[in-house]
């Protein structure tokens, strides 16, 4: 009996002790509450953990976008206000609108209403959004999503890592793209974003993808000594792409 109690408590790390002996009882064997707490307390694992932050993004993590804002700046030192989404399950970003330096609630709540491609190509329905209490993201903002059957998730104050893919996002775009390019006029900001996120869903390789990018690589045959590799040089060299030339 002690080896049953301790398998469905392992395998089941959320139940409680009236949860363990629902199931025992189910599958004939009779076991009191308090037999099975003590059977516990011996293997000193005890049952009914709550879940974490971290194991809800991820267990949940095909059916949760995020979203943030992040500046840019200018060399005639203007900033650069752009709001993104990032699908957690493809990693896929989205730009939902850039701004320059007018983003407000009313700019963000209308970025919602005009926003239908965040659930384009997204295998499942959308059930949560997660975002940080940026003023920002007023209520008005939170309805439009709330509208569509969409739960809004808000981060604890002063806790980032709470939004870390949105924000781990925002390290990779400013490391590899916008710390190394000087930005000249607003349309050359919006190139710059829009060729970065095209290079990042459509070819950049994801280490939680298993080195996939985000919208997928087509299957290849193995590489033989026939073949040649040809390379797509985006924003004067910064990124380079590489594919296999036809035959």
């Amino acid at each position: 009996m002690r080896l049953l109690v301790w398998r469905l408590a392992s395998e089941n790390p959320t139940w409680g002790y009236c949860r363990l002996r629902g199931q025992l009882k189910k599958v004939g064997a009779e076991i009191s509450t308090t037999s099975i707490r003590r059977i516990l307390a011996e293997k000193r694992r005890p049952p009914a953990k709550r879940e974490t932050w971290r194991q809800f993004m991820r267990t949940q993590a095909s059916s949760i976008i995020a979203c943030d804002l992040f500046t840019v700046e200018s060399l005639r030192l203007k900033t650069l206000d752009v709001l993104f989404f990032i699908d957690l399950h493809t990693r896929k970003v989205l730009i939902g609108g850039v701004t320059d330096g007018a983003a407000n609630a009313a700019w963000c709540a209308q970025i919602a209403r005009n926003l239908t491609e965040a659930r384009e190509g997204h295998d499942g329905p959308i059930r949560y959004l997660v975002h940080d209490r940026d003023k920002r993201f007023c209520p008005v903002f939170d309805e439009v999503f709330r509208a569509e059957g969409i739960e809004i998730l808000r981060t604890p104050w002063r806790a980032p890592r709470a939004n870390a893919y949105a924000e781990r996002f925002i390290r990779t775009v400013r490391t590899e793209c916008l710390d190394r390019v000087f930005l000249l006029g607003e349309r050359h900001r919006h190139s710059v974003l829009e060729t970065y996120v095209e290079h990042y869903n459509r070819e950049r390789p994801h280490r939680c993808l298993d080195l996939v990018a985000p919208e997928g690589t087509k299957d290849v045959s193995p590489l033989t000594i026939d073949d040649s590799i040809g390379r797509r040089d985006l924003l004067g060299g910064l990124f380079h792409e590489y594919y296999r030339r036809a035959a």
